[in-house]
């Protein structure tokens, strides 16, 4: 009864380590507007969006954050529908490890005009890089973009889609740059010296009134096996085994926890682990016998072995 007790908790162990090393998911992302003149007081002649545009990265309000002096690149965008400075600063966060992708709807939105529809199809996220921002220019406008900032697809549930978000749909809305002091859609340029400017804020008043100006959808369709960290914790070793009760374990910068269960499958000891390249356990407070040590990453991705104490 004893083994078979620790072979089922054997198995267990292994489903949820599987589970939690599939870092990678895939989307495809879906923006369509709905700019009209009962929710946005009017649609001027010639009103459509600039291209889609972002990234994804690792930290919140990478790109633009309320209160927040805008970019050039945001500026850019807002006022004229400019992607080369926020393409220049996608890039350099890539550079820095700070953003993993960039997006770019180059086809831009079709139809042409105030009630279009844009996204990218297929697109591979990264645990690491699980946030998303995307802007677009209101156009014409003064300073004015359509965004979404710093949206996670990560649920914080393994046991659904690996610790994805399955699809789902929410709103966009309208941000002003506070780069231009126009009050309208067809407003003349009228810029807002840096020293008077408070930050990018979202618009709760006229002529956007704060009501969504379009939906987005992210659709889930799979997750896959991140080789990388897959391999990062499967480098971890723990030796001698069998052992007398001194244990080291080599590679164990990116531990995070080790737990020991014994053969009915109860924790019995468990180590938070301070990083180091090497990690020596004295167990021989352990009874002898087979155990199955538990070993966490920082990515929780987990590794799990049986350990014989003689």
């Amino acid at each position: 009864m004893k083994k078979i007790t620790l072979l089922l908790f054997l198995i267990s162990v292994c489903f949820i380590s599987q589970i939690q090393s599939q870092t990678i998911a895939n989307y495809d992302i879906s923006l369509t507007t709905i700019w009209n003149s009962t929710s946005h007081t009017a649609v001027p002649g010639g009103a459509h969006w600039s291209d889609l545009i972002g990234a994804t990265h690792s930290s919140p309000n990478e790109f633009f954050e309320l209160g927040v002096l805008a970019s050039q690149g945001i500026k850019n965008v807002a006022e004229g529908g400019s992607n080369g400075a926020i393409t220049s600063e996608i890039t350099a966060a890539i550079s820095a490890g700070n953003a993993d992708q960039l997006l770019h709807d180059m086809a831009g939105f079709d139809p042409f005009g105030p009630v279009a529809t844009s996204g990218f199809t297929n697109i591979t996220v990264s645990e690491d890089f699980p946030l998303v921002t995307l802007v677009s220019m209101v156009a014409p406008s003064p300073d004015w973009f359509i965004a979404i900032n710093s949206l996670n697809l990560r649920s914080g549930d393994p046991l659904t889609n690996n610790g994805w978000k399955d699809t789902f749909t929410m709103d966009v809305f309208a941000y002003d740059s506070d780069t231009d002091s126009g009050s309208n859609y067809t407003s003349s340029n009228m810029p807002i010296d840096i020293v008077d400017q408070n930050g990018v804020f979202l618009i709760t008043g006229a002529p956007i009134n704060g009501n969504r100006m379009g939906t987005i959808t992210f659709t889930y369709i799979t997750s896959t096996l991140s080789i990388e960290e897959s391999n990062r914790i499967e480098n971890i070793k723990i030796y001698p085994n069998p052992s007398q009760g001194n244990i080291s374990i080599s590679n164990a910068r990116d531990i995070e926890t080790i737990e020991i269960y014994n053969i009915l499958g109860r924790l019995v000891k468990r180590i938070r682990v301070d990083q180091d390249a090497t990690l020596d356990l004295n167990l021989s407070n352990l009874s002898k016998g087979m155990y199955l040590i538990k070993i966490t990453d920082l990515n929780a991705n987990i590794k799990s072995q049986k350990l014989i104490l003689q």
